[in-house]
């Protein structure tokens, strides 16, 4: 039997199978086997295989929820994946790691609650409410505007607390689909990836989820409790203060506490998180009351008292957070290694706190320039946004415009080298092609130059974590209350109009890739060209469990991999011998299902990859999970019946232990040196008889039509049938 498992963002089972007709044997709409429907001709594979489709790809969420979540979920996801990046090193230093990592996802959730409450508290509530202009025309908040500044604050603190809420009822919603595949651990490995099937996150989740809304309301507490203090510190506002800080350090000490928060069964840790969770939000409740309660008119000079400053602390606490990151993960990484294969999670850390911030400081400007619209000059300075977010605006636009000229650099001084390898590989691969092949050949050409750039993306991204940290650092000028245009041009003699106009183009930036998110999440469904990228960084970001973030997307794996399992051992079980047929990310979710097969069932199991990305991605990003001694597990689990094939022209996918061609030697020795089979894309330049275009170039699309994948299939089964 042949068991086919598609890659990211996959197509449907007819496409899978390469079969008009299917019908569903196991699973639901979400995650199903299916099968060609009897009854109709040519529905067993190559070599007389059973044709058999695992689709997954309805797994992480569904459309609307998915194209909403790319925008509002990216951060958290991002985030989260960043703590699966840590280098292989000692258990204490992966602690380290990991503590840093969810202490960072802890000041996302505070950001989030600060941008809100910048909408709600400062801009409409504190700044619009008491400006005449501002309320003009406005009748949904004029009904607020003659009231007291207490009253206004408890009121609209209602709309942070309700994104919060959302949050946390979007955080809890996904984990009924994968209740019911719970398993518990059942098999062992030297390599953590061994367990991939098996990780059970619903306790730590909940416990993280618990933490991080206490912390939200804490947050909130902090900003109204800001406010008061400011008017007139009274007894109870001390009381209240010195509460909201001790739920938020309990917030923090709880995320670090690793022996507790990481346990897998119940335990009095859970009731020590929900007991704080109550707390908080009955904490928030008493907060609201007492400022709506508070009769003392607000001060007129600035915004919301103490907001700016918060907003400024948190991004230069973030931005240390991050430089100590850097420097524990140069630790851990002390053996010498390439300084770029352990950097993800800086890079990741870096890039989910830029997009954090640059969407939050969006937020809050979007809405001062719809507020200050058509107002007067003076007017417009009284609501408009904080400095901070003016800082923050600016340092992304440079941070951007940095990156791209990097960027641009470096796609121009690599060209050459590219091009000279891609040169190369047609050389050998068409010696004999005729004059007529020469516009075909360029074409080839530029797209094996492109597909080569990957290896250059790893030290852009690290580019633009060091200039989004550098950003957020400066940003922490804001608290000084120094505009980004008379300081720059103070300092540096940059004009203030050039400032300004950068702070423009920068938000229209932030709108641009939000609206980008956005479409791409939508045409991800419908255009194959988009697919093959949003899919693969969706599908790449939630394969890992929720382990530092909360809010992040539900791990599609705990349902997958388990579900995978079951059913190679239930045909194994029935005699059945399993080819294992994985395109892209489907060879990745095949290679942790491998390691958490039961004993035997991988004595009758043979692997075939495609496109697949374990060597080329994962193990330079993720190296503590995915190596080379885990990917030689895997060959041995199976008895090293393995094949690989890969393509010059694919920019994803890869060799998985030598890159050698067709007629050429190994770059290693043993069973592994077999495992690769390199494609000749496309497999011809010139225009064959009966048609009138060259052959088409595949790059990283399947292969399930290429006669060479059949030959593959034809080997391996009868690999299969010759095994003992």
């Amino acid at each position: 039997m042949e068991l086919r498992v598609h890659g990211a963002s996959g197509s449907s089972a007819e496409q899978v199978l390469d079969r008009p007709n299917v019908r569903q044997v196991s699973g639901d709409h979400n995650g199903g086997f299916y099968r060609p429907r009897p009854g109709y001709p040519d529905t067993t594979g190559p070599g007389g295989v059973v044709l058999e489709a695992y689709r997954w790809s309805d797994l992480p969420s569904g459309t609307a929820v998915r194209t909403l979540s790319l925008v509002f979920l990216l951060p958290f996801m991002l985030c989260n994946v960043a703590l699966w990046m840590r280098p292989t090193s000692s258990e204490g230093r992966a602690a380290t790691v990991k503590g840093l990592c969810r202490v960072l996802a802890l000041t996302l959730t505070a950001l989030y609650v600060l941008a809100v409450a910048g909408v709600a508290l400062d801009l409409v509530a504190w700044k619009c409410m008491a400006s005449p202009p501002c309320l003009a025309g406005r009748s949904w908040l004029s009904w607020l505007g003659g009231r007291p500044v207490g009253l206004r604050l408890a009121v609209l603190s209602l709309v942070p607390a309700a994104a919060i809420g959302l949050v946390w009822w979007l955080g809890a919603r996904p984990e009924r689909m994968f209740a019911s595949f719970r398993t518990p651990p059942t098999v062992t490995g030297a390599h953590q990836l061994t367990a991939v099937g098996q990780w059970d996150q619903a306790p730590l989740v909940g416990r993280l989820r618990s933490i991080h809304v206490a912390a939200a309301f804490a947050t909130l507490d902090a900003v109204l409790l800001t406010v008061r203090a400011h008017v007139r510190a009274s007894p109870a506002t001390v009381t209240l203060s010195v509460l909201t800080g001790a739920v938020l350090a309990a917030c923090v000490v709880l995320v670090c506490a690793h022996p507790l928060i990481d346990r897998p069964e119940a335990g009095r840790i859970d009731r020590v998180t929900s007991i704080l969770r109550t707390l908080a939000c009955a904490l928030t409740v008493v907060v609201v009351v007492v400022v709506a309660a508070d009769p003392a008119p607000p001060s007129t000079d600035g915004g919301l008292p103490g907001y700016g400053v918060t907003v400024a602390r948190l991004f230069l606490a973030q931005t240390c957070l991050l430089t100590v990151l850097w420097g524990v993960v140069n630790w851990s990484r002390g053996d010498g290694g390439p300084p770029l294969r352990a950097s993800g999670p800086l890079v990741f850390g870096a890039v989910a706190t830029g997009l954090a911030v640059a969407f939050s400081a969006e937020l809050v400007y979007r809405v001062a320039d719809l507020l200050q619209r058509d107002a007067p000059t003076a007017d417009r300075m009284a609501t408009g946004p904080p400095l901070t977010y003016k800082w923050t605006i600016f340092g992304f636009f440079v941070a951007v415009v940095t990156a791209a000229a990097v960027a641009a650099v470096v796609a121009v001084v690599s060209r050459p080298a590219r091009h000279r390898a891609a040169a190369a590989a047609l050389g050998r691969d068409f010696p004999d092609a005729p004059p007529e092949a020469g516009p075909r050949l360029r074409q080839v050409e530029k797209v094996i130059a492109r597909a080569r750039f990957t290896e250059r993306l790893a030290p852009l991204t690290l580019t633009y974590a060091w200039l989004a940290g550098f950003g957020m650092a400066t940003s922490a000028v804001g608290m000084f209350g120094l505009d980004p245009g008379e300081a720059l041009d103070r300092w540096l003699g940059i004009p203030d109009g050039l400032v300004h106009f950068g702070i423009s183009v920068g938000s229209w930036v932030i709108a641009l890739l939000l609206l980008g998110l956005v479409l791409g999440g939508i045409f991800a469904y419908r255009t194959a060209e988009f697919r093959r990228y949003v899919g693969v960084l969706w599908d790449l970001g939630t394969f890992w469990p929720r382990a530092a973030h909360p809010f992040a997307p539900p791990c599609y794996a705990e349902r997958a991999v388990p579900e995978l399992s079951r059913r190679i051992a239930w045909l194994t079980g029935q005699g059945h011998a399993v080819l294992l047929t994985g395109h892209s990310h489907g060879s990745v979710l095949l290679a942790a299902t491998v390691l958490q097969l039961p004993p035997g069932a991988g004595d009758r199991v043979a692997l075939l990859t495609y496109g697949s990305p374990l060597r080329r991605l994962y193990s330079r990003w993720f190296p503590a999970y995915v190596g080379d001694d885990v990917l030689r597990e895997v060959g041995e689990r199976i008895g090293w019946r393995w094949l690989n094939l890969w393509r010059d022209t694919d920019p994803i996918g890869g060799w998985m232990f030598s890159a050698h061609r067709p007629g050429e030697p190994p770059t290693v020795t043993g069973p592994a040196g077999s495992v690769d089979r390199r494609l000749r894309d496309p497999w011809a330049v010139v225009i064959p008889p009966g048609d009138s275009v060259p052959p088409p170039i595949v790059g990283h699309w399947p292969a399930e039509s290429d006669p060479r994948f059949a030959d593959a299939v034809r080997e391996l089964a009868d690999r299969l049938r010759r095994a003992p």
